[in-house]
């Protein structure tokens, strides 16, 4: 079983900066596309920003210039570094893995 294990998190006052982390730990896995979520009380979950295994990043138009994503495959983590942060900001920040198997081999041979 993998778990998200997310830390980094806390108390800002607004233009202040946080820089979350989120370990995935387990075995026998490989993991593709990070990103992170937020949600807000009352509000729709909605993607932050997102990285693939090769490194491309994707960010919401409201995160923009001001949070980067970044990961470190070697660790199985992905980080949220946030600068210039909002009161709308304000919100529980969620990580995201997609988790693969590493895979079993079939061979089909006579």
């Amino acid at each position: 079983q993998v778990q998200l294990v997310e830390s980094g998190g806390g108390l800002v006052q607004p233009g202040g900066s946080l820089n979350l982390s989120c370990v995935a730990s387990g075995s026998n896995f490989n993991i593709g596309a990070m990103g992170w979520y937020r949600q807000a009380p009352g509000q729709q979950r909605e993607l932050v920003a997102a990285i693939t295994s090769a490194g491309t990043t994707n960010y919401a138009d409201s995160v923009k210039g001001r949070f980067t994503i970044s990961r470190d495959n070697a660790k199985n983590s992905v980080y949220l570094q946030m600068t210039s942060l909002k009161p709308e900001d304000t919100a529980v920040y969620l990580c995201n893995a997609a988790i693969r198997g590493q895979g079993t081999q079939v061979t089909v041979s006579s």
